[in-house]
């Protein structure tokens, strides 16, 4: 914790030195009119500035144009959802993989009360738990990986 030393405000030099408008935030003065007024006005309009700066200085490049008839071989989304998407790539009914990947959230809704059940916080005191959330990253990390390979090596990830 720092100490704060509260200004004397019965000095007459520092009270000719508010009536000047000197000393911001030496007092505790308030954001009202100064902060918001006048200093975020300025940070944002700087902001803006360089990013309108560099916009027209180094424009990025969006890349080739799209071409309707001619689809690429592998597309893959984001990688935040490549196990979903691998789930949806390998089980061959479409509906069952839908299915899947809707338990997904339903599973994670479900966490808040099973971590209920045990009222200690320590991660080796709570062994189902544990193993639960273990086995969910592997199979997530697992899928995730398998969903950049082909889909004849996606499951084996390569390795069989």
């Amino acid at each position: 914790m720092a100490t704060l030393k509260k200004p004397d405000l019965s000095d007459p030099k520092l009270r000719e030195k508010l009536k000047q408008g000197m000393g911001h935030n030496y007092y505790g003065e308030p954001a009202w009119p100064n902060d918001l007024l006048y200093t975020f006005p300025i940070v944002i309009l700087g902001t803006i500035a360089c990013v309108v700066a560099l916009a027209v200085l180094d424009p990025a490049m969006v890349g080739e144009p799209a071409n309707p008839f001619a689809t690429p071989l592998e597309i893959l989304p984001e990688w935040y959802l490549y196990p979903t998407f691998q789930i949806l790539r390998v089980v061959p009914n479409k509906v069952l993989g839908v299915t899947m990947m809707a338990s997904i959230p339903l599973g994670l809704m479900l966490v808040p009360f099973l971590e209920n059940v045990n009222k200690f916080q320590n991660p080796f005191r709570r062994p189902v738990a544990t193993t639960v959330f273990l086995f969910g990253t592997l199979v997530t990390l697992w899928l995730g990986i398998g969903a950049t390979f082909p889909i004849r090596e996606s499951l084996t990830l390569g390795l069989f």
